[in-house]
């Protein structure tokens, strides 16, 4: 079993920034693609930004020039660092992770998520 456990979530004033992590444990043979994705009130699940296990980044239009993705493999973690913070980006923040769990199964797992509140 692989757990996903998010942090850094907080209430932040607008133009402030936050930095989230996310570490995965258990049984990973590797981490694959990772996704930081944002869910606000009434709204779908969108992504924000992921990063390959090469290291290659993507990110939403919304969020270009302000958030950053970054990824410690030797830690199983991965980060999102959020500046210049809009009320607009308040939502909750999960991480997916592609997880290799042997030479050929992966699987997609989820955080459980982390409050982001901008106020203005």
């Amino acid at each position: 079993q692989v757990e996903l456990v998010e942090s850094g979530g907080g209430l932040v004033q607008a133009g402030g920034s936050l930095r989230l992590s996310c570490a995965a444990s258990g049984r990973i043979f590797r981490l694959n693609d990772i996704g930081w994705y944002c869910q606000a009130p009434g709204k779908q699940r969108e992504l924000v930004a992921s990063i390959s296990s090469g290291g290659s980044t993507n990110y939403a239009d919304t969020v270009k020039g302000r958030f950053t993705i970054s990824r410690d493999n030797a830690k199983n973690t991965v980060y999102l660092q959020m500046n210049s913070l809009e009320p607009e980006d308040t939502a909750v923040y999960y991480c997916k992770a592609n997880v290799q769990i042997s030479t050929y199964i992966s699987i997609d797992y989820w955080g459980q998520g982390t409050q982001v509140t901008v106020s203005s």
